[in-house]
C-alpha cells in the first residue's frame, strides 16, 4: 500500500502532470543519440581491402611472371591493370573519409574482388603456362592487341549496329504500341488482328531472313524488317494484356466528368497500362539483339556481328572476343537507359507499392 507522503506527491485526478525539464538536461545527448560523426560513418568491408590486393597482384603477374610466348602488348595490360589497383586503392582511402564513397565501394566491392580475381586467374591459365587450348582462349593480351589494330574498325562495325538497331527498334515499337492499343480498346480490331498476331507472332524472326532478303530490295531494309518483326510482337502483346487489364472502375470516373474516348485512351488506359507496356519493351530488346546478330552475319556488310563473322573465319579468336565486349558493354548501356526512362516514368508505381 501506497503511504500517506507518496498520496500526497500525485497530482490529482484529471490534471496533467508537469513536463519541465531543467536547462542542464535539455543539454546533454539521449543516451542513445550519437554524435553525427559518429552515425554517418560506414568503414569499407573487408572486400574493399581484398578487391585492392587482389587487382595489386594481378598487375605485378601480368608485369614480372614471363609469358610462355612474346606478348607485345604485355607491358600494356600491366599498366591497364596497374591503373585499375591504384583506382581501387585510392577509392579505398578516400572512403574513409567520406561516407557516400564507402557506402557505394561496399556496394561494388564483391564485383570487383571477383573481376580482379578472374583477371589473375586468366593471366595464369593462358598468358602463364598455358593450361587452356589456344587460339580458343586467347590470352588478355591478344585481345587488348585487337583493340589497338582493329580500334577504329571496332567503333565503325559499333556505329553500324547501334544504327540498325535504332531503326529496326523503334518501328516495331511504334508498330506495336499502336497494334495493341488498337486491339485492347476496340474489339473489331481484335477480332481482325488477334489471330494474325498469334500466328505470326511466335515465329522466330530470323526465320523470316531468307523470304525478308528475297522479297526487300536490300539487305539493310530486310535487316530493318526483321528487327522490327521481332520487337513487334512482345510489345504488341504486353501492350494489349495491359490495356485489356485496367480497372474498368478508372473508365466510369472520367466519363462521370465528360471525359471523350480519345481522352480515356491516351490518359486513362495507356498511363495505366504502362507497367505492362515496358515489360514488352523489354522483352523486345532482348529479342532484337539476337535476331540483330543473326542478320548482321548473314547479310549485312558491316557491323559487330559482321566483324564478328568475319574475324572467325580467320579463326581470329582474340578479335573475336574483343567484338563481344563491346556487344556487352554496348547492349547493358542501353538496358540501362531503359531501365532510367522506366523508373522515371513509373514512379508512382513505387510509391503504391511501399
Amino acid at each position: 500500500m501506497s503511504s500517506v507522503g507518496e498520496l500526497d506527491a500525485m497530482p490529482p485526478a484529471g490534471s496533467v502532470p508537469s513536463l519541465a525539464i531543467s536547462p542542464a538536461a535539455l543539454e546533454q545527448p539521449a543516451f542513445d543519440e550519437q554524435p553525427a560523426r559518429v552515425r554517418t560513418t560506414v568503414r569499407p568491408e573487408a572486400a574493399g581491402y581484398a578487391s585492392c590486393l587482389v587487382w595489386i597482384a594481378a598487375a605485378a603477374v601480368t608485369w614480372r611472371l614471363p609469358d610462355v610466348r612474346p606478348l607485345y602488348t604485355t607491358t600494356h595490360l600491366a599498366a591497364l591493370t596497374g591503373a585499375v589497383a591504384a583506382a581501387i586503392c585510392g577509392w579505398l582511402a578516400a572512403a574513409h573519409f567520406q561516407p557516400l564513397l564507402a557506402r557505394r565501394l561496399r556496394a561494388v566491392a564483391p564485383w570487383l574482388l571477383v573481376l580482379g580475381g578472374a583477371a589473375l586467374v586468366w593471366q595464369f591459365v593462358t598468358a602463364k603456362f598455358a593450361l587452356l587450348p589456344m587460339p580458343f582462349f586467347p590470352p588478355p593480351q591478344t585481345i587488348l592487341d585487337a583493340y589497338e589494330n582493329d580500334g577504329p574498325l571496332l567503333l565503325l562495325s559499333a556505329a553500324y549496329s547501334l544504327r540498325l538497331l535504332a531503326l529496326g527498334f523503334t518501328l516495331g515499337l511504334i508498330v506495336g504500341f499502336f497494334t495493341g492499343v488498337a486491339m485492347g480498346w476496340w474489339p473489331r480490331a481484335n477480332y481482325w488482328l488477334h489471330p494474325i498476331v498469334r500466328t505470326i507472332g511466335p515465329i522466330p524472326a530470323t526465320a523470316w531472313l531468307p523470304l525478308a532478303f528475297v522479297v526487300l530490295p536490300t539487305s539493310f531494309t530486310a535487316s530493318i524488317f526483321i528487327l522490327a518483326l521481332a520487337t513487334w510482337f512482345p510489345v504488341t502483346f504486353l501492350t494489349w494484356s495491359g490495356v485489356r487489364a485496367v480497372n474498368r472502375s478508372y473508365y466510369d470516373v472520367a466519363r462521370t466528368l465528360g471525359a471523350s474516348q480519345w481522352f480515356l485512351i491516351w490518359k486513362v488506359a495507356v498511363p495505366a497500362a504502362l507497367p505492362s507496356i515496358f515489360v514488352g519493351i523489354f522483352m523486345g530488346l532482348g529479342t532484337s539483339f539476337v535476331t540483330l546478330l543473326a542478320a548482321e552475319m548473314l547479310g549485312v556488310k558491316a557491323g559487330l556481328g559482321w566483324y564478328v563473322t568475319w574475324a572467325q573465319g580467320w579463326a581470329a579468336y582474340p578479335k573475336v572476343y574483343a567484338a563481344l565486349a563491346i556487344m556487352a558493354l554496348l547492349f547493358s548501356g542501353l538496358i540501362s537507359i531503359l531501365f532510367k526512362v522506366r523508373n522515371r516514368l513509373l514512379a508512382w508505381e513505387r510509391g503504391s507499392i511501399r
